[in-house]
């Protein structure tokens, strides 16, 4: 006997939005009530309000967080959450990934004693200094369902205890998305150049790492084919503030502000190399077929370094552009073009919405939704 559910989704930024929209979907179309929160971690409208619209995904309730000071911004969207849990008083509350609105919905939920849901559970970068490795540790340790994108995530959780059976491996909602919007690999032969991206904070914010992101993506323009660089608002005030623009004044480089949503896979598909911090686009790029080099010392995301067809090349150290280039060579190379177009995807075959609309429909689920208090007054001990 199936149930039907009343499912509170929060969304902050723009993977969010391209993942979440078809677990929406899904959800509605198996007879669940949902309610959808944009909870405002992301303003401009490329990746905000457009996107949402293109995808499909209409919010509910919108909240706006205040400009400028982090704190204040922290303390809103935790106001904010307690408000919309309170608000909707759902069945469940389910997020995705990493971004702040997940432990704030997380210990929204739990404060209010709804059960939380945590999709794209188990990813683990192995780094203590990472904000997202934090956020994916407290949704860890609220949830009870564990929805994994591949084994490799259900095996971190099983190893920090999780139960089994709490654990289900859905694949991840983007390649949902890559299907749905009828996008395919493009053949290696049709493909040039590099697709880069970088926002985050440790490589855009540090004005050593910038500069020596700078001379990344010029190297790349000089020695291994034209770059495409579709600049993050956050990447753009930062290279404005350090007076690094005249930098990628280059005729191999093209530069834009943020891009939709079908322009970036439709740039990601016709190149032969992504080089980005961006954890969806190593997902993307895998279902295309495409290999990686990450701006970054770790990943969540190990599928495709165990693979061959991800290399992780940070910008820690003064030979970061000798480290990018090494690997843009390799993989630009014959072979690694071959490799990476002929792996199949590991996130997932686009069925992640109804895998979890049907857990969350399943009628044992109850019992793992269920939170109960213990009683150990009979003088059991819990080990």
């Amino acid at each position: 006997m199936s149930r039907s559910r009343h499912v509170l989704v929060p969304f902050g930024t723009r993977p969010e939005v391209v993942k979440l929209a078809p677990v929406v979907a899904a959800l509605t179309a198996a007879g669940h009530r949902v309610d959808v929160v944009d909870t405002g971690q992301h303003t401009d409208p490329a990746l905000s309000t457009r996107l949402q619209e293109t995808l499909g995904l209409a919010p509910t309730w919108r909240f706006a967080l205040p400009a400028g000071d982090p704190a204040a911004r922290h303390g809103a969207l935790h106001a904010d959450a307690a408000g919309a849990v309170a608000r909707s008083r759902p069945d469940v509350v389910l997020a995705l990934g990493d971004t702040n609105t997940v432990p704030a919905y997380a210990l929204a939920a739990r404060g209010a004693g709804v059960p939380f849901a945590h999709l794209e559970a188990g990813l683990r970068s192995l780094n203590p200094r990472s904000v997202e490795e934090v956020n994916r540790r407290v949704a860890a340790a609220v949830a009870a369902l564990h929805l994994a994108p591949t084994r490799r995530a259900a095996a971190f959780l099983a190893a920090e205890g999780v139960p089994a059976e709490r654990v289900f491996v859905v694949g991840n909602p983007v390649v949902d998305t890559l299907v749905a919007r009828g996008i395919r690999p493009v053949p290696v032969a049709q493909r040039r150049g590099v697709l880069v991206t970088a926002h985050r904070p440790t490589n855009v914010d540090d004005p050593v790492r910038l500069e020596r992101l700078v001379g990344v993506v010029r190297a790349l323009a000089d020695q291994v084919g034209p770059v495409t660089f579709p600049v993050h608002p956050r990447t753009a005030a930062r290279l404005a503030a350090a007076g690094l623009d005249a930098e990628l004044e280059h005729p191999a480089i093209t530069r834009s502000g943020p891009v939709d949503y079908d322009a970036l896979l439709a740039a990601l598909a016709s190149a032969r190399l992504a080089v980005t911090d961006s954890g969806g686009i190593q997902e993307e790029a895998a279902y295309l077929g495409v290999p990686v080099v990450v701006l970054r010392g770790s990943t969540p995301r190990w599928e495709g370094v165990e693979a061959g067809t991800t290399t992780l090349a940070g910008l820690a150290d003064d030979c970061a552009a000798d480290a990018v280039l090494a690997a843009a060579a390799a993989h630009t190379g014959a072979e690694g073009q071959a490799r990476a177009a002929g792996l199949p995807c590991p996130y997932g075959d686009g069925t992640t919405g109804p895998q979890v609309a049907a857990v969350l429909a399943d009628e044992a689920t109850d019992a793992l939704l269920a939170l109960d208090e213990p009683d150990f007054t009979d003088g059991r001990l819990p080990w």
